[in-house]
C-alpha cells in the first residue's frame, strides 16, 4: 500500500479542517452569507499580509497576480526594474516584455540573494523607473531576498516596490506597512496551506495612485473595479466560492497559531533539514536560503529528476526538482504550509532510501539522526 505525501513547495498539504470546510454544500456569492465569509476572510487576509491596505482577490494562480500588478501599475513605454535571480524573477521581466514595459534587469546569479544596495545603484541611474519588481523567496533556488532593505531604498521615492511573496507569505517575516511595501503579490497554494486557485494583492495608498495613471489593457484584473466591490465585501466577477471558504478556515488556524510561532516553527525546520542535507555529505544551492524551501545539490552520480520521479512514483513522496539551467542538478524539499518535523522525517528518510539505491555512498540514518538532534539543541 502506497500512501502519498506532499513535501513540494506548492502544492502544500491541505489541513483536514480546511478540507471539510471545503466539502460543505455551495452557496450563492451574491447573498448576505457568503459576503459575511468574504468580509471575515478579508480581514483576515490583512494579518496574514500584516497590512491596513485592501488586498485583492482573484480566481487564479499566482502568476494572474503578477500581471495584475504590471498592468494596473505600468503602461506600455514606462520604466521599471526587474531584479531576476532565478526562473521566478524572469518571469517578472517576462510579464513586463508581455506589455511593452520598458524595463532594466539586474542579474544575479542563481543561488545568490541580490545585494540592496546594487538596486539602489540602478536606481540612481534609472530615476524615472515607476516599479521595482522583485521577489522574497526565489522558489527555484531557495533564496531569501532582504525584502526590508530593499524597501529602506524605495519609500523615501517616488518608485513602488512590489514583492512576489508567493511561496514566502505565511512562511517568513514579511511586514507589508511598516517595512514600506507597496504591493505583495501571493498564491493561495503555498503558505496559506489550501489548494491552487486563489491570488491575492495588497496595493498601498502610493501604489493606488500609479493604478490610476496607469493606460495597460486591463479588465478582469483591473484593480478600480476590486476596490469598487472590495468596499462592499464583494467581489467585481465570480470568486471561486470554495477556495474562499476554505481560505477563510486556513486563515483562522494561521491567526490561532500566530504569525512568529509559524515563522519560528519554519526556522527550525529549515535549520534541521539543512543539518541533515550536510551530514548527508549533500551540498545546500542557496548561499543565502529561506526558511520555507531548501534546495540541495544533487550528488554527481545522481540525477535528480530521476531521483524525484522514484521517490514520487515508487514511495508516495513528492519533492520538487531544479528548473531550467538546474534540471536534473537540485532538489527542493519544503518547510511551510501544512507540514510538520514528522512529515520531514518520512521525506529524509524516503531520500536516503532512494539516494542509496540510486548508488550514493553515504552512512544511511546519518540524515535522520543530524534532523532529530538539531531540532532537540
Amino acid at each position: 500500500m502506497k500512501k502519498n505525501f506532499l513535501l513540494t513547495p506548492g502544492p502544500t498539504p491541505v489541513p483536514a479542517e480546511v478540507l471539510l470546510a471545503m466539502a460543505t454544500p455551495s452557496i450563492h456569492h451574491r447573498t448576505p452569507q457568503f459576503k459575511a465569509i468574504f468580509k471575515e476572510m478579508n480581514e483576515n487576509l490583512k494579518y496574514l499580509f500584516q497590512t491596513q491596505n485592501d488586498v485583492f482577490t482573484f480566481a487564479c494562480s499566482g502568476t494572474g497576480a503578477m500581471e495584475a500588478a504590471v498592468v494596473n501599475l505600468l503602461s506600455a513605454g514606462d520604466k521599471a526594474i526587474c531584479v531576476q535571480g532565478g526562473k521566478f524573477g524572469e518571469r517578472w521581466g517576462e510579464i513586463c516584455r508581455a506589455y511593452n514595459i520598458d524595463f532594466v534587469p539586474i542579474d544575479v546569479e542563481w543561488g545568490i540573494a541580490v545585494e540592496p544596495e546594487e538596486i539602489a545603484q540602478v536606481l540612481k541611474k534609472h530615476k524615472d523607473a515607476k516599479v521595482v519588481f522583485t521577489t522574497q523567496c526565489e522558489t527555484s533556488t531557495g533564496v531569501l531576498n532582504d525584502i526590508k532593505a530593499i524597501a529602506e531604498i524605495t519609500k523615501g521615492t517616488d518608485t513602488v516596490l512590489v514583492v512576489d511573496a508567493i511561496s514566502s507569505l505565511g512562511g517568513v517575516n514579511l511586514e507589508t506597512d511598516s517595512w514600506g511595501v507597496d504591493v505583495v503579490v501571493t498564491g493561495s497554494q503555498k503558505g496559506l496551506m489550501i489548494p491552487p486557485g486563489l491570488a491575492f494583492c495588497s496595493v498601498s495608498k502610493k501604489a493606488q495612485g500609479l493604478v490610476e495613471k496607469a493606460k495597460s489593457p486591463r479588465y478582469y484584473f483591473d484593480f478600480r473595479l476590486s476596490k469598487k466591490a472590495l468596499d462592499k465585501s464583494d467581489t467585481a466577477f465570480t470568486p471561486a466560492i470554495t477556495l474562499c471558504i476554505g481560505l477563510n478556515e486556513a486563515l483562522k488556524m494561521i491567526k490561532r497559531e500566530t504569525l512568529e510561532v509559524i515563522f519560528e516553527r519554519n526556522r527550525k525546520l529549515a535549520r534541521a533539514v539543512r543539518a541533515a542535507m550536510r551530514a548527508m555529505g549533500l551540498k545546500i544551492f542557496a548561499k543565502d536560503p529561506a526558511d520555507v524551501v531548501t534546495a540541495v545539490c544533487s550528488p554527481k552520480e545522481v540525477d535528480s529528476d530521476k531521483l524525484v520521479k522514484i521517490m514520487r512514483d515508487e514511495y508516495g513522496v513528492s519533492i520538487a526538482g531544479g528548473q531550467a539551467q538546474l534540471k536534473g542538478k537540485i532538489f527542493r524539499i519544503a518547510q511551510l504550509g501544512y507540514v510538520n518535523e514528522f512529515d520531514l522525517v518520512m521525506g529524509i528518510s524516503c531520500l536516503e532510501t532512494v539516494l542509496s539505491k540510486m548508488g550514493y555512498k553515504f552512512e544511511l540514518g546519518k540524515g535522520i539522526g543530524a534532523f532529530e538532534a538539531e531540532l532537540l539543541k
